[in-house]
């Protein structure tokens, strides 16, 4: 995987411009009037940015595909509005004040192709998030000062997804086990995050290769600070596999316990085994002593019967 030079916001506009205009086809009317303070043309576009709102955009066009939100003070996506447009498949979100995102956000958007949520305030993004996203080529979410933690299944069902840019947050460490297994993605922006460079970010360094002049670094420890994340993953190899865990020395412990015991019991069992068989080895022996007692008292009778009709 290589993380790739960042696009210009500029860029990815023309990019999905282009995509926009060669796949959809004009619609000569909207199904609904246009909020206030937006702009709606006969492309499907509803232009809202910069307008200082502080609430989502209502009697939005049910047949929108593309909304530009961005540059507001909007603290809340409301999943009920924004779900109607079904066939959204542009939106611009960046530079808002968004607190928090869940799967049922997004949860009827599955044409959705292109997201950003960059220059926000979001903590974390919880499991599934994305889920309902499976047209997701793009996703941005930069420049979330607060964003420290993704959950490890947050793009588990984004097959689709191309590039993703979790650049300038406050990450220190990603689970790259979803990322590993999303068969389209081809850049990954993680520069200016806090990464801190130990036994928990060894995959990521190992995973990735870096191509971004060196801005992907990381934060710490002191003995790792500035050095690219690439350049380290070896190194946290040999550091982190060089001697045995807490978990390690427990199965230790587990498996020598579980072979005692079984040695206990069999040493046990085999006792009492040996017990039951001298037992039994001893009666035997004594029945036969008795059977050769008794053989000879009767062979002793026998004798004297025989010795006295002989002398009648």
């Amino acid at each position: 995987m290589r993380v790739l030079p960042e696009p210009s916001a500029q860029s990815l506009r023309l990019v999905f411009l282009f995509v926009f205009v060669m796949d959809v086809a004009p619609s000569p009317a909207l199904t609904a009037g246009c909020p206030d303070r937006c702009v709606c043309d006969d492309q499907l576009v509803v232009q809202c940015a910069g307008q200082q709102l502080s609430d989502f955009p209502v009697d939005l066009p049910l047949a929108t595909r593309q909304l530009i939100i961005s540059n507001n003070r909007i603290g809340d996506l409301p999943a009920l509005q924004l779900n109607y447009l079904s066939d959204l498949v542009y939106l611009d979100c960046s530079n808002n004040s968004l607190t928090e995102i869940s799967e049922s956000t997004f949860g009827n958007l599955r044409k959705l192709a292109y997201l950003d949520l960059s220059f926000n305030s979001l903590t974390q993004i919880e499991d599934r998030t994305f889920g309902p996203l499976s047209s997701l080529v793009m996703l941005r979410m930069t420049d979330n000062p607060g964003l420290s933690e993704i959950h490890v299944d947050a793009f588990a069902e984004n097959a689709a997804l191309q590039v993703l840019d979790v650049s300038r947050n406050n990450l220190t460490a990603l689970n790259i086990s979803s990322l590993i297994a999303l068969p389209s993605l081809r850049s990954l922006g993680l520069s200016g995050n806090p990464w801190r460079c130990d036994c928990d970010t060894e995959d990521l360094c190992l995973w990735i290769q870096i191509e971004d002049e060196g801005q992907t670094v990381c934060q710490g420890p002191l003995d790792m600070l500035g050095q690219r994340l690439a350049e380290v993953g070896m190194q946290l190899r040999s550091e982190c596999h060089q001697g045995l865990g807490y978990w390690d020395y427990l199965f230790f412990i587990a498996i020598g316990f579980v072979i005692f015991s079984a040695g206990t019991v069999s040493a046990w069992v085999m006792g009492v085994l040996m017990v039951l068989y001298e037992r039994y080895s001893k009666r035997k022996s004594e029945e036969l002593d008795s059977e050769d007692e008794e053989e000879t008292r009767f062979k002793v009778h026998f004798f004297r019967m025989c010795q006295h009709l002989v002398l009648d």
